[in-house]
């Protein structure tokens, strides 16, 4: 291996001696990653950090003794390190990952289940993506950065789900649309941003970087305490005002324009900027469907998705906005799309529903001006 690719110490901690295997082999795959340690409890963990902290750490949450939600809590107030949770108790709900990024998980992650090669493939890629850049976060925080950057990361571009067609058509004035993408923290800055907009809100598509089957919980969750009704993503759905659909935890999220108005197409395709969901995909989409008649906001989340794509967005003559770094629990997603240009300004969290609004009344002005079709 180059001598110039970083090569990461990780720690394995699952009570499942074929998980650890499994895990393992997923891991040393990637030329940056290396295992040097996978234990069955909290116990044999802590241990071994009395001889040196690993680069980061994949957790479970099922672990003997202490379980691996107390053991995280414990880390953070200890030995801070970057943990990736990847635990089958994620898909039961919201909440419990919910608890794991409070207490300071930097991602959650389900555990593979699919046998299908693909899927694998998909769920080896987005483990390793997560585990790298929770190792990177750390060199940077220990002034590693300059070696941390060269990391290498396998992105796939929006072109092999969404390639942008030769002769673009002209986009007609509609309703307004809102496009919101979000990774880390994103759980609890969108129930915060959807709690507060009213009834009459404007249809809002959302990409949260999310485990398969915890959109669906998740969507149900928020529902229940927003005025505006929140649902996962299907095929074919209608996108009306005062609705937020969620793309699915496994598949891509593209907005179509009809007669009726906007529709949800699912995609069940290769990962994009790593992630499947993708923010870029649902952007792009966007950039082309909508254009001027939609608003982007990029949210927390490490990484660089849907940066691009917001910058298509904002050429297309949408307008674009991406949360500000007091606010973000991790600013890396808004921080690429304003350097790129891709967002026009930054804005704190608890200013993005106002912005939402805003906008929609705006745009539903000028709508009744031109006419909506």
């Amino acid at each position: 291996m180059p001598s110039d690719v970083p090569l990461y110490n990780v720690m394995i901690v699952d009570d499942s001696a074929a998980a650890r295997e499994f895990l393992r082999r997923m891991l040393d795959s990637d030329p940056a990653l290396k295992v040097t340690a996978a234990v069955g409890s909290a116990r044999e963990a802590a241990d071994l950090m009395r001889h040196g902290v690993p680069d980061a750490m994949v957790l479970d949450l099922d672990l003997p003794g202490i379980s691996g939600l107390a053991f995280l809590k414990r880390i953070m107030q200890q030995h801070p390190l970057p943990v990736v949770v990847c635990s089958a108790h994620v898909m039961k709900g919201a909440e419990l990952s919910d608890l794991a990024f409070k207490a300071g998980a930097f991602e959650v992650l389900s555990k593979p289940r699919s046998q299908d090669k693909a899927a694998m493939d998909a769920s080896r890629l987005r483990l390793c993506a997560a585990v790298k850049a929770a190792a990177r976060s750390g060199a940077e925080r220990r002034g590693g950065a300059r070696a941390a950057a060269r990391a290498p990361m396998m992105k796939n571009s929006p072109d092999m789900v969404l390639p942008i067609p030769l002769n673009r058509p002209t986009i007609p004035v509609t309703e307004p649309v809102v496009c919101l993408g979000a990774s880390t923290g994103g759980t609890e800055a969108l129930r915060e941003v959807l709690t507060a907009l009213p009834a009459d809100a404007p249809a809002i598509a959302i990409v949260q970087h999310m485990p398969e089957m915890f959109t669906g919980p998740f969507a149900t969750r928020l529902s229940g305490l927003c005025r505006i009704d929140v649902v996962e993503a299907e095929q074919d759905m209608i996108l009306r005002p005062g609705l937020a659909v969620i793309a699915p935890g496994d598949r891509h999220l593209i907005l179509r324009r009809g007669p009726k108005g906007y529709r949800c197409h699912l995609v069940d395709g290769p990962p994009i900027t790593r992630h499947k969901p993708s923010v870029d995909i649902l952007f792009r989409s966007a950039a082309l469907a909508a254009g001027p008649n939609a608003l982007g906001v990029i949210m927390t989340g490490m990484g660089d998705d849907g940066a691009m794509c917001l910058g298509e967005m904002r050429e297309a003559g949408a307008l674009t906005l991406a949360q500000d770094e007091a606010s973000s629990v991790v600013f890396g997603m808004p921080r690429e799309a304003l350097q790129m240009g891709s967002a026009s300004r930054a804005l704190p969290l608890s200013k993005i529903a106002d912005a939402v609004m805003v906008f929609a009344r705006k745009h539903r002005l000028m709508a009744g001006k031109d006419g909506v079709q």
